[in-house]
């Protein structure tokens, strides 16, 4: 079956940087996409970034936009997200996720069919 395996968090200051890598195994699947989301305490899991298959485009959500760079080696079947100038808010678990159509709806928890099992990063101040 296919896996998607999140490494990399941690805990850092702020200011810090962290970089999270998701390795996919266990079969071949569609990816026109692969995203980031994030779910800190008591808050619903939102879209942190996505990038094409071709790693062509990049979408970013406004929070995290000039700190995170997503970017993926298909040959690799890994996909990694670099945080720099991290802030306590950033403090959530992360997964990684892949979207296997071609619409646009990449911000929409619904639209991607795999997901990992999320790892921690935490901020302190």
């Amino acid at each position: 079956q296919v896996q998607l395996v999140e490494s990399g968090g941690g805990l850092v200051q702020a200011g810090g940087s962290l970089r999270l890598s998701c390795a996919a195994s266990g079969g071949t699947f569609r990816s026109y996409f692969m995203g980031w989301f994030r779910q800190a305490p008591g808050k619903d899991r939102e879209f942190v970034a996505a990038i094409t298959w071709s790693g062509g485009m990049t979408y970013y959500a406004d929070s995290v936009k000039g700190r995170f760079t997503i970017s993926r080696d298909n040959a690799k079947n890994t996909v990694w997200l670099q945080m720099n100038s991290l802030k306590p808010e950033d403090t959530a678990v992360y997964y990684c996720a892949n979207k296997g159509d071609y619409r646009s709806n990449y911000e929409r928890r619904e639209a991607y069919n795999y997901w990992g099992q999320g790892t921690q990063v935490t901020v302190s101040s």
